[in-house]
């Protein structure tokens, strides 16, 4: 079945009956995007949110002097887009490409908000997805804040192993907040152990 991933992904949290589920994947926009395919650019609107199916997205900001900082890596069985922006109805701040090769389903806001209302169980599955994001996105500040680079490097590669072997160095380092040369210092030092 097509949508056996996004459905085991909302009943950890609540459970639909067969109606329920015809009536939300009937929402889904199902989207085979390429590698480096943006799907949603910064400053165009968010109407979005995206659950990968399979693949790795990257979502990033793109500063004045057109350096990208990873935000996150959204991998098979999460969702991903630029929160405030999609609940706020404002322009992207963020930009969000695939890593690789990626099947994802969207969920537009005006569906989602249709969702709600219809059945109200959504509210719940979205306000937990929505915290443990706002959890997620506190801890790793607190890292931020709090631990060495490499201390940093070695939490993600325990966190996210797989991502690690599928995404560049840059990228690794732009998530982490350094250069490359100095990441690729860490792993040196690493190597040598």
């Amino acid at each position: 079945m097509l949508h056996h991933l996004i459905l085991e992904n909302i009943t950890r949290h609540i459970s639909l009956d067969q109606e329920e589920i015809n009536s939300f994947v009937c929402h889904l926009k199902q989207k085979k995007v390429t590698k480096k395919e943006v799907i949603l650019k910064g400053g165009q609107a968010c109407k979005y949110i995206n659950f990968v199916h399979s693949g790795i997205l990257r979502a990033y900001y793109l500063d004045k002097e057109g350096k990208q900082s990873t935000i996150m890596f959204a991998l098979t069985d999460w969702w991903i887009t630029d929160m405030f922006c999609f609940i706020n109805n404002q322009p992207a701040m963020l930009t969000i490409e695939a890593v690789e090769e990626s099947i994802i389903f969207q969920l537009s806001k005006d569906d989602l908000d249709s969702l709600y209302i219809k059945i109200p169980k959504f509210e719940r599955f979205f306000r937990i997805i929505f915290q443990n994001a706002y959890i997620r996105e506190q801890l790793r500040t607190i890292q931020n804040l709090s631990l060495t680079a490499e201390e940093r490097y070695n939490i993600f590669l325990n966190k996210y192993p797989q991502v690690a072997k599928q995404v560049t160095q840059k990228q690794i380092a732009s998530y982490l907040g350094i250069t490359p040369e100095f990441l690729s210092t860490i792993r040196g030092g690493k190597n040598k152990k």
